[in-house]
Formats: C-alpha cells, sequence, structure tokens
C-alpha cells in the first residue's frame, strides 16, 4: 500500500495475505517505497504515485499494480506488460460522484455562486439589486461532453433533467440505446466547440489528449460560453485558458483538477469568472470506499490466479 486507502479496502487486502501500508498523507519517501517494493507481489497505488521502469526495477517479484483510480495516466502501462505485471484501475464506482461534481460546478460558474460566496465572506456590504450578480440560465442550452464514458453518460443524465440539450464527441459513437435515452447527438469536437454553452471535458488524458483544449479550442467556443475540466487537468493548457478568461474569449471556467497539480496557475487565481475546488470529483466517504474495495479485489484475484477484475483498457 502505497497511499492511505480507506478500511474496507485494506480490510480486504488484509484477508488476502501480509500488507504493509503507508499511513501517511505525505507522498511516500523514495527509499522506503523502493525498500517495500523489493518483496511486493503487488502494489496499490494512488494517482499521486508514478509507476515507471525505476518503480518496476525495484519491484522484481511485482504481479500486479491496482490504480485506486479510474485514470492510468501515472502508470507506464507498457513498461508493465513488457514485465507481465498486470495494471488496474477502479472505473464505474466513481462515476455518480464526478458526474454530480461536475454538474456542481456547471452549476457555480454559470450563477457566480463562487464569487458570491467570496463576497460575502469578505464583509463587503453588499445589497440585493435587480441586477446584482447575474448569472446565465442553463434551461435550453447546448452541454457539449467531451468523453462519453461512464462520467460523460452520468453528467448527461444530469444535464437533461436541468433541461440542457446534449451533445458529444468521441471516437467512436456510444450505444444506439444510450444516444436516444440520453437524446445526445455525436458532433465532431469543432462543432461541439462552436455551438455548445457548456463544454465539459470528461475524456482520459494521454498523449493525444494532452493540451486538448489549447489556444486555438478556446477561439472556437462562444464568448458566452463555459469551460468545465474534472478530467486531468494537462487537457487543458491552463496558460491559454487564462488568456482566454482574461480577454473575454469565453464567459468563465470551473476545474477540479489542474495541469500541474497541486500547483495552480497564478493567473486563474487572480479570475473571478473561474471557480476552482481541489480534485473533489470522487471525494465522497461511499465512493472513495467503493474504489479501495475494487483495488483491494483487483489485488486478491490476480494473486489467486484468477483474472482481474477491472484491467485497464
Amino acid at each position: 500500500m502505497l497511499g492511505r486507502i480507506p478500511s474496507s479496502g485494506l480490510q480486504l487486502l488484509h484477508e488476502a495475505g501480509n500488507v504493509w501500508s503507508w499511513d501517511d498523507d505525505e507522498l511516500i519517501p523514495q527509499s522506503v517505497r523502493n525498500e517495500q517494493l523489493a518483496t511486493a507481489d503487488a502494489a496499490v497505488t494512488l494517482l499521486t504515485n508514478k509507476v515507471d521502469e525505476e518503480f518496476l526495477e525495484a519491484a522484481p517479484n511485482l504481479r500486479i499494480v491496482a490504480n485506486v483510480a479510474v485514470g492510468f495516466n501515472n502508470i507506464d502501462v507498457v513498461a508493465c506488460e513488457r514485465r507481465g505485471v498486470v495494471v488496474t484501475n477502479t472505473p464505474g464506482v466513481l462515476a455518480d460522484a464526478t458526474a454530480d461534481l461536475a454538474m456542481a460546478l456547471i452549476l457555480m460558474v454559470t450563477r457566480r455562486m463562487a464569487e458570491g460566496e467570496r463576497l460575502i465572506r469578505s464583509g463587503e456590504p453588499w445589497a440585493w439589486g435587480m441586477f446584482m450578480m447575474l448569472g446565465t440560465s442553463i434551461q435550453g442550452r447546448q452541454l457539449g461532453i467531451i468523453g462519453m464514458g461512464g462520467i460523460g453518460e452520468a453528467l448527461a443524465a444530469r444535464a437533461k433533467a436541468f433541461g440542457m440539450n446534449v451533445v458529444y464527441h468521441n471516437r467512436r459513437p456510444v450505444a444506439a440505446e444510450v444516444e436516444a435515452r440520453l437524446d445526445a447527438q455525436r458532433l465532431e469536437l469543432e462543432e461541439l466547440l462552436a455551438t455548445s454553452d457548456v463544454v465539459s471535458v470528461n475524456c482520459p488524458y494521454n498523449a493525444d489528449t494532452h493540451h486538448l483544449i489549447d489556444a486555438d479550442a478556446l477561439e472556437r467556443m462562444k464568448t458566452s460560453a463555459f469551460l468545465v475540466n474534472t478530467a486531468r487537468g494537462p487537457i487543458v493548457d491552463e496558460s491559454a485558458l487564462v488568456e482566454a478568461l482574461r480577454s473575454g474569449v469565453i464567459a468563465g471556467a470551473a476545474l477540479d483538477v489542474f495541469e500541474h497539480e497541486p500547483e495552480v496557475h497564478p493567473g486563474l487565481l487572480e479570475l473571478d469568472n473561474a471557480v476552482l475546488v481541489p480534485h473533489l470529483g470522487s471525494a465522497t466517504v461511499e465512493t472513495r470506499g467503493a474504489m479501495a474495495e475494487l483495488a483491494a479485489r483487483n489485488v486478491v484475484e490476480v494473486l489467486a490466479g484468477r483474472a482481474p477484475v477491472t484491467p485497464v483498457p
């Protein structure tokens, strides 16, 4: 265990064998990590743990890396495959929690809620006024979802309940039944950006999606549009986003993830039209527990010689 996980997952691991765990919230020192990896059959990792060639060289007996996250961009999957190390993640169990947060961010940025709370907390005098801090309604507006996986589908269902129209961009269309249920239409990325009132980033992070939302993409968006990112920070070019928000290229942005996390671009901190929260997408007691249990089940299955529950795609 290279980071703390909820006790329900830890209990499953203890039932399966001997467990060593790093119980500090700080990142595990490399020397301590390597000492434990030397005899480890399995490693349970968090998104803050980097699994690369150096990591794998320190773990000659390793059979599985169980990542407690839906993403796995912190893991060199190819290097693991070369060494016969199984890589797993925890998809599905966090879709609802992350979609809830994405919907909350849409409401926060369009209705200027974070800005309003800052005003109250500042102690500055204020009074209700007909034109005070006017936001934007989302009913009848278009939500463009980049990445219609489990989280994207869950967000689409929520947005539909709020009266939004949904379009999406995937390499391949989702099942016809899903499109019909969500009344969702697939568009090419350029058209989605140009026509959507809210653009939500929900795709995986990889070499193809690095800075997918760059200055050119932001320029394609409506000046009245809002960007929401609950996927991975480097999908958005933060420097370009700061300039777009400052100059009115787009109306606002709401971010749960950051390009150089936990660092945040200082320009974002200065902007009232940027809503910023600290990677809370899966941060519910229930969801984090389910993630830990799924990672533990993957370890149990692989060490027993069976296929994992959720191998990475």
